[in-house]
């Protein structure tokens, strides 16, 4: 047990860094128009790029984490999107800066699969949830340090510095990451069935209920990276707020509240757990009825204040889902096909949810960005619905083949 809990600690501070390193961007992007001369499109193919390549790596790092070393994997992850972000402070064209988010999403996409999976195996069913809540609350915290740091930097003319400290402290920290991951154990506390020498995306195909959560979860992620990705510009367009205090409205409040909704959620699910083996995907479909509205509030809202709120209404709600997908996944895939299926629901995440910061550039002064946010919305309702079809003809039987 004990390793156990410093295995999540040690996870977190690299996921910390993760999105830190990725979110920086977004914070940057007057900075980054006026330095490098961009378009709006070329902004929002900073967020697509990363995703899109992001996604097509994933399930195949969860193929190689499911065969070999998830400890090694991820110690590897950290030092390459490192030297990435690193070197992303020497861009000096559209092409290049382009070209550094691609291997971005390449060397982070090995990441997530392994992590997630390696956290999963540590605990047993009933603390599963609230592990993979803690870890995943380093997400947001990466997001509003990493928003607030990049933007804080630009305002004072230094985001190529900016790449350049998170790229260092990545390098620097995959030492003690390494010499810690050396004593861990990769099996599994779980009695669910494994797949053996089988291609794990052929086994996971034959799960309805999983496949549902491959449409659901690249929905709930496009809302989600629309909002990442230029709620900061949003905000410094429409009530005129400097770098800083626009990436910081943008992200406290959202984050702040996505972390109580994942601890929360977390903790909540495995107690429903012992009452329902469904708990999880009840908590999903909770989510996304209660993030819909949230999603129209933060675009038509008139006031700073009431979009703080609704930010931080979407956060709350938003956190039940980011602390339970992969969880609820893990009920009904086998036990040794855990990171290929974090890396197939990322394949289709990243796919769609790419293209919500290339449509918030291409469309946020024709089509408008807060019509985009209501139209999400509706979708996140749409979402909700197949959870539960999902639940009614699916579940049970998902449920009964691997446990």
């Amino acid at each position: 047990m004990r390793q156990a809990t410093w295995l999540v600690a040690f996870m977190w501070c690299a996921y910390f860094l993760n999105y830190s390193d990725r979110q920086a961007v977004f914070a940057m992007f007057p900075a980054l128009k006026a330095d490098l001369s961009l378009t709006d499109r070329q902004l929002g193919l900073t967020g697509s790029i990363f995703l899109w390549v992001y996604a097509v790596g994933c399930p195949i790092a969860g193929q190689i984490a499911d065969r070999f070393s998830k400890r090694h994997l991820v110690v590897l992850s950290l030092v390459i999107w490192s030297i990435v972000t690193v070197a992303t402070g020497f861009a000096n064209s559209a092409f290049m800066l382009l070209a550094l988010r691609a291997a971005m999403g390449l060397s982070e996409s090995l990441y997530m699969p392994a992590a997630i999976s390696l956290t999963a195996n540590a605990h047993a069913p009933t603390q599963r949830s609230r592990a993979v809540a803690v870890l995943t609350t380093a997400q947001i915290v990466g997001t509003v340090a990493g928003g607030w740091f990049g933007g804080w930097m630009a305002q004072q003319g230094h985001w190529r510095e900016a790449f350049m400290v998170l790229g260092a402290l990545g390098v620097l920290y995959a030492a003690p990451y390494f010499l810690f991951l050396r004593g861990v154990s990769e099996d599994a506390q779980s009695g669910a069935t494994r797949t053996g020498n089988r291609l794990a995306v052929v086994e996971l195909a034959k799960v309805p209920t999983f496949l549902l959560l491959c449409v659901v979860f690249p929905s709930f992620v496009f809302g989600l990276w629309l909002i990442y990705g230029w709620l900061p510009n949003f905000l410094h367009e429409k009530f005129q707020l400097n770098l800083s205090d626009a990436a910081f409205n943008a992200t406290a409040f959202l984050q702040g509240a996505t972390l109580v909704g994942l601890l929360s959620g977390g903790m909540l699910a495995d107690w429903l757990f012992h009452r329902t083996q469904a708990a999880r995907f009840w908590l999903l479909t909770a989510s996304l009825l209660l993030c819909a509205p949230c999603l129209h509030a933060i675009g038509s809202s008139d006031t700073l204040i009431a979009t703080r709120i609704a930010s931080a209404s979407f956060g709350l709600f938003s956190g039940l889902f980011m602390g339970n997908i992969f969880p609820a996944a893990f009920e009904i895939v086998p036990t040794s096909a855990r990171a290929s299926a974090v890396g197939i629901l990322n394949l289709f995440g990243g796919a769609i949810s790419g293209f919500a910061p290339l449509f918030g550039g291409m469309w946020k002064k024709t089509f408008g960005l807060d019509r985009l946010l209501t139209v999400t919305g509706f979708v996140y309702l749409v979402a909700a619905l197949v959870i539960t079809v999902g639940l009614k003809f699916c579940f049970r039987r998902d449920y009964a083949r691997v446990h």
